[in-house]
């Protein structure tokens, strides 16, 4: 096999890294996610109050062939740029994985005729699962 044939061949981590099923904890956006509080007034600021649906509603509606999962956004980006508490990103976004180098090797897996990738986004306990199986020999 060729180098051209690997979908792994510009990934630090090769298959082993992602077969079988991964769950990353606390990382989707919930109905428990911090967000920023006025401290003059105690409440939650208008653009930082949001719902798990709206979240889910939000990343659905990103036009891109990769589904979307929302992440939580951290309490300083919310300040900072006024945002909600959630962004959207790929399910295997680095943010979601833990790393750019699972992030690589879940995206080629994913991009791969050799493998199937599945995710199941519980926005209720901000789990995410991730379950890769061959196909295929690569």
């Amino acid at each position: 096999m060729t180098s051209e044939d690997d979908p792994f061949h510009d990934c630090e981590l090769g298959p082993e890294a992602v077969l079988g099923t991964r769950t990353f904890e606390d990382v989707l956006f919930t109905d428990e996610t911090e967000t920023p509080v006025n401290v003059l007034t105690g409440e939650t600021p208008a653009h930082s109050q949001a719902t798990v649906e709206e979240a889910k509603a939000f990343a659905a509606s990103i036009d891109t062939e990769t589904p979307q999962i929302a992440l939580s956004a951290t309490v300083e980006t919310q300040i900072e740029t006024q945002s909600k508490p959630y962004t959207s990103a790929a399910f295997f976004h680095f943010k979601a994985t833990g790393s750019l180098e699972l992030h690589r090797a879940y995206n080629a897996a994913y991009d791969s005729d050799a493998y199937t990738v599945d995710f199941e986004a519980d926005y209720e306990s901000g789990d995410l699962t991730i379950t890769v199986e061959r196909t295929a020999d690569p």
